[in-house]
């Protein structure tokens, strides 16, 4: 009987020797030692329904298969239907012996309110009735109109959700998602306070065993201009991690945007660390960070032919969906891509990448070069 309850550098590099040889490029080394594919299968599209939960459960088992061992969730998504579908197939792949516990890194988020299964008919009422009538958040501590807490009693509210949808014991990635939307809503000072109070929740869930490592899952924070509300340093994050906790902080993972149309990530320098500016993928990789990016089929907008050129310089592939995901996959200092796939046709068309070697870092950077119209 499998008794570890979280993905171990053993169990997953044991996964790893258990694919064909032919996927061998296809793993990565996260800061906590795990090995992920570097395609993760993202949960955050489709509708709230039970069609959609059992094509996803699926997807799980194709992506399984395929070599994908990184799954990845928020509890709002699909209105906790996500993490519950996740959790489902989890815990009948075990059953089966198809899987064990350790090969497997399961992520999630938390930061939104999640509703149960269905939009509410009153979303306030909701809200209300689950967190401010009975003491649990103060009102003052919600932001984006009672959509948004990162309060500590929220937060560990949200875990314990989290572990009962996903079936685990133990969340092996924990992502505060998007602080950004509480810097936009309070002063600077305000904001420092809740992300240290925050940081102090995850690193006491770290103690319990109930997460394993954490980090933060953005939209605009770490991509913008440096005078942009929603702006972040990754730097002042990560120091904020070593003032809770010291140097052991468990801040190890970073989520960002990053596509063929979205940039930034690699190319945009508004991170400071020490005298200098830089990308925030280079930032995050200096600080330590593990770096898992997401939309990188731009909710599909991608699969479908944009860059006719990518052909000539992604050679060997056969959809423009694969071209995309091949150049997030490939750029420097990514470990994982995520994306949403909910059939198991996207699934293998997708995870086809997972035999293919990524391309040269430096291919990447040449196209940039060649954008930029350096020769």
């Amino acid at each position: 009987m499998d008794t570890v309850n979280r993905a171990t550098p053993e169990g997953t590099r044991h996964f790893v020797d258990r694919q064909p040889t032919d996927r061998a490029a296809n793993f990565r080394p996260t800061a906590d030692g795990l090995w992920v594919s570097s395609l993760g299968m993202g949960t955050y599209l489709g509708e709230p329904d039970d069609a959609a939960d059992q094509a996803y459960e699926a997807a799980f088992q194709t992506a399984f298969k395929l070599g994908c061992n990184h799954f990845d969730c928020a509890i709002n998504y699909r209105f906790q239907r996500s993490e519950r579908s996740l959790g489902r197939w989890l815990r009948r792949a075990m059953d089966a012996g198809a899987l064990r516990r350790d090969q497997v890194v399961i992520a999630t988020k938390g930061g939104f309110v999640p509703y149960d299964g269905e939009q509410p008919a009153e979303p306030r009422r909701w809200v209300a009735e689950r967190f401010l009538d009975n003491g649990l958040v103060n009102p003052h501590e919600f932001a984006a109109r009672y959509q948004h807490c990162f309060s500590p009693a929220f937060l560990e509210q949200m875990i314990a959700w989290s572990r009962a949808n996903l079936g685990v014991e133990c969340i092996d990635i924990y992502y505060l998602h998007n602080p950004e939307t509480q810097s936009i809503a309070i002063s600077h000072d305000t904001f420092r306070a809740r992300m240290l109070d925050a940081l102090e929740t995850l690193e006491l869930a770290v103690e319990n065993g109930h997460i394993a490592s954490y980090g933060a899952a953005t939209w605009t924070a770490f991509r913008v201009l440096t005078s942009d509300p929603a702006y972040l340093s990754l730097t002042e994050l990560v120091g904020m991690a070593v003032e809770v906790a010291g140097q052991r902080h468990h801040f190890r993972y970073v989520q960002l945007p990053y596509n063929l149309f979205m940039t930034e990530a690699f190319a945009f320098e508004n991170q400071q660390l020490n005298e200098e500016f830089a990308s925030a993928i280079q930032v995050a990789n200096d600080l330590g960070l593990t770096v898992m990016t997401s939309a990188p089929l731009m909710q599909g907008r991608l699969a479908h032919p944009v860059m006719p050129q990518l052909s000539d310089i992604l050679t060997g592939l056969e959809t423009d969906a694969q071209r995309a995901l091949q150049f997030v996959r490939s750029s420097p200092g990514v470990t994982s891509a995520i994306v949403g796939m909910k059939s198991r046709e996207h699934v293998t068309e997708n995870l086809a990448l997972t035999s293919v070697p990524p391309v040269d870092g430096e291919v990447i950077r040449a196209m940039y070069s060649a954008g930029r119209g350096d020769r």
